[in-house]
């Protein structure tokens, strides 16, 4: 079979699929790195819903995927920005994602984390106690579920915190609280723009002296921090100066490979969107890791980069649609429809190089169906093969 692939100057190209994939064994959890990936959620597309209308998910296709993670030795980091978290999934979405996420999760030995926010507040927030109620709700229904609390940035507290005393009050009061150490989450403002400015200040170097003041105070309720501001240097040099015991859960989608990998001075875990798509690969990798064979590692992880950032290129929130169509080639769902109708947030010829990226990796377990679903993509944008 042979597919005419549409590329960005409008024109197309002639590509074979690969024949065979890799194949990927499931196995044990990993050994010398923890490893979350944040998972994506499977819309309900029969339902009867617009853009603007709370999701309807499909609850069997979106926990089977979990599912899949789990048997590869991932942990899953639930209800987080790659589930469409305010982007599609609000709060009631959410907490009913975490309840049967972290339900299933028990019932099959699953590692997950899940994400605490304040996305409840559908109105610009009053004052930072409104903030730190709508954080202690979630805080409360994660830790109750017997799941590891992530505690997100919110757009409500970077929209009523006057500097960075205000983040210190929040988070101090929230850790505080906290039954269990928590993970820390710092995403940049390419991943959403109303997060710039988190921390108190623009600058990140006067940010990340916030952040860490904000860990100093409470090292034992800090297990660990994930940092998303694709900036390899600067999460090595944040790493280098984190108390004893407080992870680091790298978050860079552009440069995991290195920042996993470490050198003599430490190294990331990881927290990642995607090693949803990538999930048997990246577990694969880390335990050839597991081993000590450092270039054994690299060289299975590095070939990922370019598809990482081929999907995560900018506007990067869109990301998810690249994360969805390879979950659909890949047989996990049988449609590529999202929540919120974002299949529609990228083009065709970025869909169809994310396809040939992840066709040529070996990521499809049945390349015979990814193609025909590519093709019958094609046909619905009028390219025909």
């Amino acid at each position: 079979m042979i597919l005419r692939l549409p590329t960005p100057d409008g024109g197309t190209k002639a590509y074979e699929p690969r024949a065979e994939p890799l194949a990927f064994a499931a196995g044990a959890p990993l050994a010398s790195r923890v490893v979350l990936s944040a998972a994506h959620v499977v819309a309900d597309p029969l339902a009867d819903t617009t853009p603007d209308s709370p999701a309807a998910v499909d609850w069997d296709a979106t926990l089977a995927f979990r599912r899949h993670l789990w048997s590869h030795g991932l942990g899953v980091a639930e209800a987080m920005d790659t589930a469409q978290r305010g982007m599609g999934l609000d709060w009631a979405g959410a907490a009913e994602l975490i309840r049967r996420s972290a339900a299933e999760a028990r019932a099959v030995g699953g590692r997950i984390a899940c994400g605490v926010g304040t996305d409840q507040l559908t109105a610009p927030a009053r004052d930072l106690a409104e903030v730190r109620t709508a954080y202690e709700e979630q805080l409360a229904l994660v830790e109750g579920t017997g799941a590891q609390a992530i505690l997100m940035a919110s757009r409500a507290l970077a929209a009523v915190a006057r500097g960075p005393e205000d983040y210190l009050d929040v988070y101090g009061h929230l850790l505080r609280q906290a039954g269990e150490p928590v993970v820390l989450h710092w995403l940049g403002p390419m991943f959403d723009p109303a997060l710039d400015g988190y921390w108190g200040a623009a600058d990140l170097d006067t940010a990340t002296e916030t952040f860490l003041e904000v860990i100093a105070a409470h090292p034992d309720k800090v297990d660990g921090i994930k940092v998303s501001l694709l900036d390899a240097r600067r999460e090595v040099e944040l790493r280098r100066r984190l108390p004893q015991g407080v992870r680091c859960y790298t978050g860079d989608d552009f440069h995991y490979p290195e920042l996993i990998a470490g050198d003599d001075r430490g190294f990331s875990h990881a927290l990642l969107g995607i090693f949803d798509p990538l999930g048997p690969l990246a577990a694969q990798a880390v335990r050839v890791l597991d081993t000590g064979d450092t270039a054994g590692f690299r060289a299975l992880l590095d070939p990922t980069v370019e598809l990482s950032r081929h999907l995560f290129q900018a506007p990067t929130r869109f990301y998810k649609t690249g994360v969805v169509l390879l979950a659909w080639l890949a047989g996990h769902q049988e449609h590529f429809a999202m929540v919120g109708g974002l299949q529609s947030a990228r083009s065709l010829p970025h869909l169809a190089r994310a396809y040939e990226l992840a066709d040529s990796l070996g990521l499809f377990p049945d390349p015979e169906l990814a193609a025909t679903r590519m093709t019958n993509l094609l046909a619905l944008y009028g390219v025909t093969t």
